[in-house]
């Protein structure tokens, strides 16, 4: 459904616009072919992206997906097994290209709030056998989308990279929004994902480009992924115009998000007052709001629609659980205004202090 001018969007971080900034640097784009390593601003880009993450070099792709299946087709051989969260992306949500492009099978763990100890990857943990798939790669996904947004603790995180190494394995660290936890803690991006061989962040989400993430690692494993790139399709030519925008993102974004936490803070207080909504604001870390609204007597995909005829949209996970995201271009002022919606929506008034 499409939303008015005035509507307040709430489905995901990747609804925003690209600024007037970003759009005049787009216009005004230095370009040449990429596939030829002859675009300046993509080349710009990737050096900037790489030295902030403290790494040798950086891939430009169009989406994390590409970017994700990148680095699983880097690390594994067909027949091995990925370890990865239960409600993983990579898992979930990249219709199974691990499967079709690396050949490679998900080994799915639950974990509490998405995080992954190494308690649970070494439960899953497979060495050379004439019976079971050997694990070729973990992966792990900081912040978490399905869990809330939550933040993997460092301490957490470097404990399953050491261990995993010592295994002799690799870790890809699915990074989307990882400016989002380095925010929330107040840790620089190059010192929370140093452990993990390769990092996959979007710019495309909180950060507020129109397009594209990037993919880090060493100056090898990025050389290997421009092959794959290219046969994911991902070989865009002049695209200088694109990260252009990128630029502005990685530059301007990461400050910008501290105020899309404190709005899903408020939001998750208020929708914690609302009866027959069930949420954990004390969980809620960064931008991403889970909501279990079995309480309510409705389904999201009931609650949805409704919302959406009052200009207010988010997308539901599952018939009883409902996700809210904040971010740049939402306010306050907007999430406050949605809190009432959905409060009169589901038949009581939100009591915010």
């Amino acid at each position: 459904m499409h939303l008015s001018a005035t509507g307040i969007d709430l489905r995901s971080d990747t609804v925003t616009k690209p600024s007037p900034e970003m759009r005049r640097a787009m216009f005004e784009a230095e370009v040449g072919d990429d596939v030829y390593g002859e675009d300046p601003t993509i080349n710009r880009l990737e050096a900037m992206a790489a030295a902030i993450f403290g790494r040798e070099a950086a891939l430009f792709v169009p989406s994390g997906t590409m970017g994700n299946q990148i680095a699983i087709k880097l690390h594994t051989h067909h027949g091995q097994e990925v370890i990865c969260e239960e409600r993983g992306h990579v898992f979930n949500y990249e219709m199974a290209m691990m499967a079709h492009f690396s050949g490679v099978v998900p080994r799915t763990v639950w974990a509490e709030d998405g995080i992954l100890t190494w308690q649970h990857v070494q439960s899953k943990l497979k060495t050379k056998s004439y019976h079971a798939a050997k694990t070729g790669l973990v992966t792990l996904e900081n912040t978490h989308n399905m869990a809330g947004g939550a933040i993997t603790p460092p301490g957490i995180f470097n404990e399953v990279c050491d261990q995993v190494h010592a295994a002799g394995l690799p870790v890809h660290l699915d990074g989307a929004r990882i400016f989002n936890a380095s925010v929330a803690l107040g840790i620089p991006v190059a010192q929370l994902t140093a452990k993990a061989d390769t990092v996959m962040f979007c710019l495309s989400k909180g950060l507020g480009a129109p397009v594209g993430s990037l993919l880090v690692g060493s100056a090898e494993l990025m050389d290997r992924g421009r092959i794959y790139r290219k046969a994911l399709g991902g070989g865009m030519r002049q695209a200088g115009i694109l990260a252009a925008a990128g630029l502005i993102a990685l530059q301007q974004g990461p400050q910008k998000l501290k105020q899309d936490h404190a709005n899903a803070r408020l939001l998750a207080e208020g929708l914690a007052q609302i009866p027959g909504i069930k949420i954990d604001p004390s969980k809620v870390q960064t931008n991403i709001l889970i909501c279990d609204i079995s309480g309510t007597g409705i389904t999201s995909t009931e609650l949805s629609r409704k919302l959406a005829q009052r200009n207010v949209l988010a997308n539901g996970v599952s018939p009883q659980i409902i996700r809210f995201v904040t971010h740049l271009d939402v306010s306050r002022e907007q999430c406050e205004q949605a809190l009432d919606i959905i409060a009169s929506t589901c038949g009581a008034q939100a009591q915010r202090a």
